[in-house]
């Protein structure tokens, strides 16, 4: 992958001496008025001929709204790009209750005047960031806001939106920033998978990339290759893989420092495209299924950024890559396939083959007895239904699941726990094999999760994550979200892990 890398960097710099191509100012709205949070440091002149450009354009400080003009005598800066932070309250960043959606408020603040530029510009960025963590949120904001993907385009340095990105804050808040720039990075590299295209992408070159990204980490790789694969009994990703040419592999990243006394395991869904199969998708459902790999892209980024930030946590990714193609060879519906562990399977419809090849890699990955498992898959159109396109399920264990949604809220990666309604585990009977991969169409969601517990261990700490809608964006870019791949939930995997090493 060859999209540019963006740099993002603090400086206790103050605001009328930042030199750049633009300056950007948060406003918050205030009776209809922008005005400029406090802790925005301006001299009285400029800030009121500010104010006073403000009101001539009609800005007026609310979410998402953007005015930019040219910087006025007193600033450095060239231009100034002023956006609206809402009712955002400076002391809301400090505040218990309210800092999770403050910090969201800064975050969707600078990607919005970020993503608005597109010159390639030096960008500074004035927001209320007097605390790490308050300035991770802004650098989070504005390097996610950054991101374009240009590994097709054939002149891809003239639509990068920033050459850099400064963030001025206090010099002891100055820890947040790098921290975000690592989680940024993460996250774009898990969108510029996503939007690879499959012809480029499947699972052994899948395999190939991380193995190389993983160089230079402290992040051991092992990859099964589809002989491997169905000599060792992963019936779920050989049975998936049949149909393709290009045969299924499962990797594993390890992460293990010496420190460690806690161990997360991730388990990422990587159909690099899904045609469904025999069950062959309508054609307008296929177009953006080269996404159905964004599990697994997620899953290998954060390890990675795990390892980069040095958490002192274990932490183990497992890929489970594979084609989902109506080759002459691919399975059928009323096939039965035996899952890694022994548990048998009824294919009854061959496009539910994700909770397949995750069935595989997740009694895979209870062999190493993890403290908590967390699986991330494009799972379900239900979820879409269910909860829209922002809005990803959370299931499993309630303590598990508890820990993802507190992670989801410091993140600012929006989630809703969802639940196991036990009459549903009666669609999965069959009456050839121990179950069978599909059920009814209503509550589509939670029968996948349900029938994911069936190769989950008694008193195993699991979450099941379903990112159809929010990890693949089909909509218009909003705040720091870009159309297409949007690395969801590269964030919050990480909030978890450091919340698990205890930092």
């Amino acid at each position: 992958m060859t999209t540019p890398t963006i740099d993002i960097t603090a400086a206790s710099t103050a605001v009328a001496k930042a030199k750049a191509d633009a300056l950007v100012l948060g406003m918050r709205s205030a009776d209809s008025r922008a005005a400029l949070p406090a802790g925005i440091d301006l001299p009285k002149s400029v800030a009121a001929e500010i104010a006073s450009a403000a009101a001539a354009v009609g800005f007026t400080g609310r979410t998402d709204s953007l005015a930019r003009n040219p910087a006025p005598k007193g600033l450095a800066a060239k231009s100034v790009v002023l956006v609206g932070l809402g009712d955002f309250d400076e002391l809301d960043v400090v505040g218990e209750a309210t800092a999770d959606e403050a910090h969201e408020a800064l975050r969707r603040a600078a990607g919005t005047a970020v993503r608005s530029l597109t010159g390639g510009e030096t960008i500074a960025l004035a927001l209320p960031a007097g605390t790490a963590s308050a300035a991770e949120a802004v650098a989070t904001g504005a390097g996610l806001g950054a991101y374009r993907y240009t590994d097709y385009l054939s002149e891809p340095e003239k639509t990068r939106r920033a050459r850099g990105i400064t963030v001025l804050t206090d010099s002891k808040a100055q820890a947040g920033v790098a921290r975000a720039a690592t989680v940024v990075a993460a996250t774009n590299r898990a969108r510029d998978l996503v939007n690879q295209p499959p012809l480029d992408l499947y699972p052994e070159s899948f395999a190939d990339l991380v193995a190389a990204q993983a160089k230079g980490r402290k992040v051991k790789v092992t990859v099964l290759d589809d002989a491997q694969l169905a000599a060792q009994g992963y019936g779920g990703l050989t049975g998936v893989g049949k149909g393709s040419p290009r045969g299924p592999r499962l990797v594993k990243l390890e992460y293990s420092p010496r420190k460690a006394a806690r161990h997360l395991a991730l388990v990422g869904k990587g159909i690099t495209f899904d045609s469904g199969g025999l069950s062959l998708k309508p054609a307008a459902s296929m177009e953006d299924m080269k996404s159905d790999m964004a599990g697994a892209a997620a899953a290998a980024q954060a390890l990675f950024a795990i390892a980069d930030l040095d958490l002192p946590v274990r932490a183990t990714a497992w890929l489970a890559l594979a084609e989902n193609m109506p080759g002459g060879n691919a399975q059928r519906p009323s096939d039965v396939i035996r899952i890694f562990g022994g548990k048998t399977v009824e294919v009854t419809n061959t496009d539910a083959e994700g909770r397949l090849v995750l069935a595989d890699a997740l009694v895979a990955a209870q062999q190493d007895d993890p403290d908590l498992v967390i699986d991330i898959a494009t799972l379900t159109g239900a979820q879409i239904v269910a909860l829209g396109t922002r809005v990803s399920g959370v299931m499993g264990t309630n303590g598990a699941r508890n820990r993802v949604m507190l992670a989801a809220g410091v993140s600012g990666e929006q989630m809703w726990p969802m639940p196991f309604p036990e009459e549903i585990r009666k669609q999965f009977d069959s009456t050839v094999a121990d179950l069978k991969n599909s059920g009814k169409r209503h509550g589509g969601m939670l029968a996948a999760g349900i029938f994911l517990s069936e190769f989950v261990r008694e008193g195993v700490q699991w979450a099941h994550l379903d990112i159809a809608g929010p990890s693949y964006n089909t909509e218009s870019p909003w705040g720091y979200t870009p159309a297409a791949g949007t690395g969801v939930p590269v964030r919050t995997l990480v909030e978890v892990a450091a919340q698990l090493s205890g930092r």
